[in-house]
């Protein structure tokens, strides 16, 4: 585990992080599966890039490849074929150990239902990770309420799941996943067990995070109107992206926006 950090952890990619404004980078993706006889060709030659602050939209009818491309993407799975780089680094062949790691500490991951421990208040379910990662519990548990407090859940650190409703315990999903701050925050359709009102809410805390922090999310959606939240689409079908659509500029970094000059033409005289 230090080897890895020293080698491939934020500290020490500090630096190339900033200035690198291509976060992912996939060239001629495929994935195949045999079922028998059958080879079925989940992802079949995709290629494209993500920059850091986007908020992706992955769409696409079921058999798509859509949950494949972000099991991928997130580290849980292995191409068959192609390339995928995370900030110019190789994480297809990483060894085993390290790319463990890695997804660990640097990749944020909301699943569709919730995967929360019902023993466990908001703020436990939030930490228990970094903990994991062995951080101190003080620490954590300061981490945790920044982080729930970003998601609008600062006054229920101690509720139980059973205590939530559905959007809050996706918002303690959402938090879990944003505490350690990643670089790139994975979600797997995160509103499919919640109503429309809920959603949008949901999506809200999202769309927030994007804007306000500039958080990278990728997202795998089938619901049209979830695009109104994001900054791009990318659509496929059979294994192919057949739609990559921009819906908005990045989040620009306000530190570095140029100020305004103070200097006043004076009028001759």
């Amino acid at each position: 585990m230090e080897g890895f950090k020293t080698k491939y952890v934020k500290d020490d990619l500090g630096a190339i992080m900033k200035q690198e404004k291509t976060i992912i980078k996939i060239r001629n993706l495929q994935r195949y599966y045999k079922t028998g006889q059958v080879t079925v060709k989940a992802l079949n030659g995709v290629s494209f890039e993500i920059k850091k602050g986007e908020f992706i939209a992955i769409m696409g009818a079921s058999g798509s490849g859509k949950t494949t491309l972000l099991r991928i993407l997130g580290l849980i799975d292995k191409p068959t074929k192609g390339e995928y780089t995370i900030n110019n680094l190789n994480v297809v062949d990483l060894p085993e150990e390290e790319r463990n790691c890695y997804r660990l500490t640097q990749l944020g991951y909301v699943f569709q239902d919730y995967a929360l421990i019902n023993e466990m208040s908001a703020s436990e379910n939030v930490y228990i990770l970094s903990l994991m990662e062995g951080r101190s519990k003080k620490e954590s548990l300061i981490t945790a309420k920044e982080a729930l407090g970003k998601v609008g859940l600062g006054d229920k650190l101690d509720r139980i799941p059973d205590h939530l409703s559905g959007g809050e315990k996706q918002r303690v999903a959402v938090a879990r996943a944003i505490a350690k701050k990643p670089k790139i925050l994975f979600a797997d359709e995160p509103c499919a067990n919640l109503d429309t009102r809920t959603s949008e809410q949901v999506l809200e805390v999202l769309k927030t995070l994007n804007k306000k922090f500039g958080q990278t999310i990728v997202m795998v959606t089938h619901e049209p109107w979830h695009t109104k939240y994001v900054s791009r689409v990318i659509e496929l079908n059979d294994g192919l992206v057949i739609k990559d659509k921009k819906l908005r500029g990045l989040i620009k970094d306000k530190k570095s926006a140029p100020k305004k000059s103070s200097f006043r033409k004076r009028s001759k005289t």
